[in-house]
């Protein structure tokens, strides 16, 4: 094993100055410290190269283009400090150190982040689920996993659907939306006693994954924890073998959501009025 891939590459870096973390501009190197027992309860995947988003995405991560006002990532790291969740992980590969050199030890507002640098270690990302076994060792035992490249400001991750899930014995919660034009098949199905269909019934309706989920660490035990060989695992077929084994529930959300995977769709969020999330709003939005 090439020692860099070790778990001291699994780290929360020190505070860095704020002009540092203003925009994409890469800011004062991170002094790093050994891995340490993190338990955080919410990972953000900004480990994509954006190949569509190009040119905008050849010098500047896509999590951290501004979506009105701020990185679009940012907007789910403030939505987990609204709800108490006070640690992230945040995994990266395609200008990493970006990331971290904006966004340190957490944005003003956000939770405390640990990084799990993908790029640097192993030379590119390791997919889904692969960069999450990768950061196991910095998550707890259930957490949120949320694409860094989604705008859902409306999404409160809310402390009582994490609990109810952690009690129950499903392996993952999903949240689905309706589809949206570049995904018209949609991805999985929806039962009306409330589990995911991977193979959905003749006629039934198919919804799209929204990105956001819950997991308990048991959905990736087929993988090393800490994957210290790198490898690229994609978390599409784990949740289709659990759908079939009756382990993952899922529910909709009809609230605001943009796969922001274009300069049009990035140009259209920033062409809206100013929106806020309302941390008043109910976060589920089941049917």
């Amino acid at each position: 094993m090439s020692p860099r891939a070790g778990a001291g590459a699994l780290h929360s870096p020190a505070r860095l100055p704020a002009e540092s973390r203003a925009g994409c501009g890469l800011g004062a190197r991170v002094d790093y410290s050994a891995a340490m027992p993190f338990n955080a309860h919410a990972m953000v995947l900004a480990a994509g190269r954006g190949e569509r988003m190009r040119p905008l995405t050849d010098n500047c991560p896509k999590p951290l283009l501004p979506v009105q006002g701020k990185p679009l990532m940012q907007w789910h790291l403030e939505s987990l400090a609204r709800a108490g969740w006070d640690r992230a992980v945040v995994n990266t590969a395609w200008l990493g150190d970006r990331i971290e050199a904006n966004l340190g030890e957490g944005p003003a507002g956000g939770p405390r982040l640990a990084y799990s640098h993908e790029g640097r270690d192993f030379g590119g990302a390791l997919e889904t689920a692969g960069g999450i076994a990768r950061a196991l060792p910095l998550l707890g035992d259930v957490f949120w996993v949320v694409a860094g490249d989604v705008f859902m400001p409306g999404f409160a991750f809310p402390r009582a659907v994490f609990e109810r899930f952690a009690a129950s014995d499903a392996l993952g919660h999903l949240w689905l939306v309706p589809n949206p034009p570049h995904n018209p098949r949609g991805d999985f199905g929806l039962a009306a006693d409330g589990l995911a269909l991977n193979q959905v019934p003749e006629g039934a309706p198919r919804w799209t994954f929204s990105t956001v989920g819950l997991y308990k660490r048991a959905l990736f035990a087929g993988l090393p924890t800490g994957n210290p060989q790198g490898l690229k695992a994609p978390l599409a077929p784990l949740l289709r073998q659990a759908m079939d084994n009756g382990r993952i529930t899922a529910e909709r959300w009809d609230g605001p959501w943009t796969d922001v995977g274009t300069p049009e769709r990035l140009a259209a969020l920033n062409e809206e009025p100013a929106l806020a999330p309302d941390p008043t709003r109910a976060s589920t939005g089941a049917h």
